[in-house]
């Protein structure tokens, strides 16, 4: 009796799946999905809050203690550019653009660092958006596969 299933030696050593665990078959991988969705959402929380530490540096104040370097304002400038700029690269990464994931781990890792600017002023919520670019990284990289051509 003859077998449409492939050889194990024919896809790696490893069983082939028919669901989003070869993204070099044209089928995009559920992490890189996962990190688009939540590369998206950290964009906008980010943006959000540059947006608001623009607008009125007075409402971000925590306590009376301000960011590490420099002013709320010059802050403000960097999360909103770099929120915009990971939210478009989550858009990206939903179009199967392998330059878009090389983007996307430069603007997390970017986003990592400018967390770390503002940690004195919202502990918590540093620790929160350090985590989810944390976990954005680890998806991009740990699943990395490029594209068959």
């Amino acid at each position: 009796m003859s077998s449409t299933a492939p050889e194990p030696a024919a896809t790696g050593g490893r069983p082939s799946s028919t669901r989003y665990d070869d993204p070099a078959g044209g089928e995009m991988s559920g992490w890189v999905v996962f990190a688009a969705i939540v590369l998206i959402i950290g964009g906008i929380l980010d943006a959000m809050w540059g947006l608001a530490a623009l607008l009125n540096s007075e409402v971000v104040t925590v306590g009376g203690h301000g960011v590490v370097v420099w002013d709320f304002t010059a802050w403000g400038w960097a999360h909103l550019i770099i929120g915009s700029l990971m939210a478009l690269t989550g858009l990206g990464l939903f179009a199967g653009s392998g330059a878009a994931r090389v983007f996307a781990i430069i603007f997390a890792s970017l986003s990592v660092l400018l967390q770390f600017g503002t940690f004195t002023a919202f502990p918590l919520w540093s620790m929160v958006i350090i985590a989810i670019d944390i976990t954005i990284i680890y998806q991009l990289t740990a699943r990395w596969q490029p594209a068959a051509y």
